[in-house]
């Protein structure tokens, strides 16, 4: 097990390697004068010329490579050239929002796909594989904003059952405060007791993480039913049902386990997927997270916040794929040798 730790510690900081000096190439293609975005457009050329020495833009791209790899590595993400703030400040305060989003609609997404899944390769062929396949096909077909919209309408707008924008109700900033400890909403109200808050928030996060749920619900349910059925077909589950196991019990009980490695691969893509994607839930919902951060970052050519944007996610996916090979050794040993 740490010979595997060793290998996959040294494989994430490859592709980390990899993400920084891409995301510092992009950066510098972006169109734009990064010195134009911060000093305004009718700055004269001497404050130009200024800037462009503040931040390093007229040194050559080799020597403000190794800056902006040292600046990362000493936990200086630069200054945002639209808020006038560290990018890191930044991100602290808007990637909590996105997590809470994010983390809802994958919980939702993995306590619905799996059994679902379970469901569809034990009635492999009748209704209600019939009905699991054709409900995650749609799942995973129908456009993010498009599912957003709708279920705005169709429950927040007609119904009024929930809200429809926003994190929570901003009218209980006054009568109920919350004590922030990790600037996530729903964690700091459970610390504190702050059950107002922790109401509103939770039915403010209904709609949008059932969006964000969508397709990472119908890919788990396709894949846990297709890996269910080729583990149903394997010499085990023959002797398995020979000694007379029910197939209910063969499914749930032995070949749920290793069916789960893909699960946990898939897990750790859709992470990704759906921190991106919930960028256009966060724009359709006004949701205070990375997606609107970088909305506006893009708008005003703030490379150093777009860049900072970039990494946090490039981060997140290579953290979350490190867990899930782990996972993967302790589920099943023989992925260590890979």
């Amino acid at each position: 097990m740490p010979r595997h730790l060793i290998l996959r510690l040294g494989q994430a900081f490859l592709v980390m390697v990899g993400v920084v000096a891409l995301t510092f190439v992009i950066t510098r293609m972006v169109p734009g004068d990064p010195a134009v975005a911060y000093a305004g457009p009718r700055a004269t050329p001497e404050q130009l010329a200024e800037v462009r020495e503040r931040f390093g833009l007229d040194e050559p791209l080799w020597v403000q490579l190794a800056v902006y790899v040292r600046d990362l590595a000493t936990g200086d993400w630069q200054t945002s050239l639209h808020t006038r703030r560290p990018v890191l400040e930044d991100l602290y305060h808007a990637f909590p929002a996105s997590l809470e989003l994010v983390g809802a609609g994958l919980v939702i997404a993995i306590a619905v796909g799996v059994p679902v899944g379970v469901l569809a390769a034990r009635f492999r062929g009748r209704f209600p594989d019939f009905s699991v396949r054709l409900t995650s096909m749609l799942a995973v077909s129908l456009p993010v904003f498009w599912l957003a919209l709708a279920l705005q309408t169709v429950f927040g707008s007609t119904l009024g059952w929930f809200p429809v924008a926003g994190e929570y109700d901003g009218s209980l900033d006054t009568t109920s405060p919350l004590t922030l400890w990790t600037n996530i909403t729903v964690v700091d109200a459970l610390i504190t007791g702050n059950w107002p808050i922790l109401t509103s928030t939770l039915a403010h996060l209904a709609l949008p993480a059932l969006v964000v749920a969508a397709y990472p619900a119908g890919v788990i349910a396709q894949l846990v039913r297709a890996t269910l059925i080729e583990e149903a077909s394997q010499d085990h589950a023959r002797l398995e049902r020979a000694l007379g196991f029910r197939e209910t019990t063969i499914l749930t009980r032995f070949a749920l386990r290793p069916a789960l490695n893909p699960v946990l691969s898939l897990i750790a893509l859709v992470f990704a997927y759906a921190i991106v994607n919930g960028f256009l839930v966060e724009a359709v919902f006004n949701w205070p997270g990375l997606g609107r951060y970088a909305v506006s970052a893009i708008s005003h050519s703030d490379t150093p916040a777009v860049a900072g944007v970039t990494l946090l996610v490039a981060l997140m996916y290579v953290f979350a794929n490190l867990v899930v090979d782990l996972l993967q050794g302790v589920i099943d040993p023989r992925t260590r040798a890979r």
